[in-house]
């Protein structure tokens, strides 16, 4: 236990000079600091002791994160302004901990993904993705790593290098749906956006919508995951200066900028498929192809673009998902189910077309109900939709005594 001892004073004599700036602000009282010491103390023997655990090193941080939060509260009630340097060291404290946890348990996806929350808690983007890009390469199948990165990509504004991040992940994800259908959603959601640029929603005006919907796609470079470069310099986590380029404004101011977008550019953009809706209909496509593509994958994907926001051609998307259904498994409950909720596609429960989609919904229901396999799975599965639509507050009278009769009738068919 000698070595664990000294190690562990190496650590605890770092944090050394904080603690007397504490003492020195009275942020903390001399009771406190030492209490404090004798915590660190028993964290750092802990982790540095053989057989520690992954969650040893999650409640390390834990406890930094918590007197962190303390030292700002009590810096805030003090009035003492300059604090920000002690905020940079804890952060860092806490990086170094995470650190040595992922080069103890590199085979921990919890603490992977811990390590990469603190950091989009801390908005350390640059060193977000280097850690990303490790746990990426450790941990290749795992596809909620993956849709992390992904996600994280087309948040930035960056859909190329999410689709990028999505397209390898489902090369090494071929055993679950998972990432695939979260992929889906995500080329649904950029859909969704796209369409609402499109139609002039939150843009500027004097700007074309289709120049709005290129510029939703800028390349947020501090959000860029790139495998294949292991060397990167170390100055640019530091936020040293970058000089602009002289040709992006022009040169003393009088230069204009280059034009962007020309006619045949906008021209093209207007009419890509990708805006059509072809690309969550390719991914579909793909997945039908995959060892766990079934019944219930196929109604997963049909549930998340049914549950998607409303956009005028998510209904040929679903349709096109229900073709395939119909195709494969006719008179499977998961089939029935889709085709059930099918006319409800982007219709509001409080408006006045909610009562002629839902009378169309239960024809299906009572149809569906007489060629399904299996009357008892698909009764369970509308009892759930049922339990759903009455959830919904404001919901009319008279339509929830329509559904509750229908859940009622179903409950029977299943028993």
């Amino acid at each position: 236990m000698a070595g664990v001892s000294d190690k562990a004073r190496f650590y605890l004599e770092r944090a050394a000079p904080e603690l007397r700036t504490f003492e020195e602000k009275e942020i903390f009282s001399k009771d406190e600091i030492r209490s404090l010491v004798t915590k660190r103390s028993d964290y750092e023997h802990l982790i540095l002791a053989p057989g520690t655990k992954p969650a040893d090193f999650l409640s390390y941080v834990a406890w930094e994160r918590s007197l962190d939060r303390l030292r700002a509260k009590r810096c805030r009630r003090l009035n003492i302004r300059a604090h920000a340097s002690s905020s940079h060291a804890s952060h860092a404290r806490t990086f170094g901990i995470f650190e040595r946890a992922v080069l103890k348990h590199p085979g921990s996806v919890p603490l992977w993904r811990a390590y990469l929350d603190f950091a989009a808690d801390a908005k350390a983007t640059k060193r977000w993705r280097r850690i990303a890009a490790r746990a990426l390469r450790l941990h290749p199948s795992d596809a909620g790593l993956w849709a992390l990165a992904g996600r994280r990509a087309a948040q930035a504004g960056d859909m190329e290098r999410a689709r990028a991040h999505f397209l390898r992940g489902c090369r090494f994800c071929t055993a679950s749906g998972e990432l695939w259908l979260e992929y889906a959603r995500c080329e649904m959601e950029w859909l969704v956006r796209m369409g609402r640029k499109k139609g002039g929603e939150g843009v500027r005006s004097g700007v074309r919508p289709m120049e709005a919907i290129k510029a939703t796609e800028a390349v947020q470079e501090g959000d860029v995951i790139r495998f294949d470069e292991e060397g990167e310099d170390e100055s640019e986590e530091e936020g040293e200066l970058m000089l602009p380029d002289p040709d992006a404004q022009g040169l003393g101011g009088h230069k204009p900028r280059p034009k962007v977008f020309d006619e045949e550019a906008t021209r093209k953009m207007e009419q890509s498929p990708a805006l059509s809706g072809a690309i969550p209909m390719a991914i579909f496509g793909i997945a039908k192809k995959q060892p766990f593509f079934g019944p219930a994958a196929a109604e997963a994907f049909s549930t998340s673009l049914l549950g998607s926001a409303a956009w005028s051609r998510r209904a040929g998307i679903v349709q096109h998902v229900l073709d395939a259904m119909e195709e494969l498994y006719p008179n499977h409950p998961c089939t029935c189910s889709c085709k059930i909720r099918q006319p409800l596609i982007g219709v509001d429960v409080l408006t006045a077309a909610f009562p002629k989609a839902l009378r169309e919904s239960l024809v299906r229901l009572r149809d569906g109900m007489e060629r399904t396999d299996d009357k008892k799975a698909l009764a369970g599965k509308m009892v759930a939709w049922a339990d759903a639509l009455l959830r919904t507050e404001g919901l009319d009278a008279a339509i929830k005594t329509v559904l509750e009769h229908t859940k009622r009738s179903l409950e029977e068919a299943a028993a």
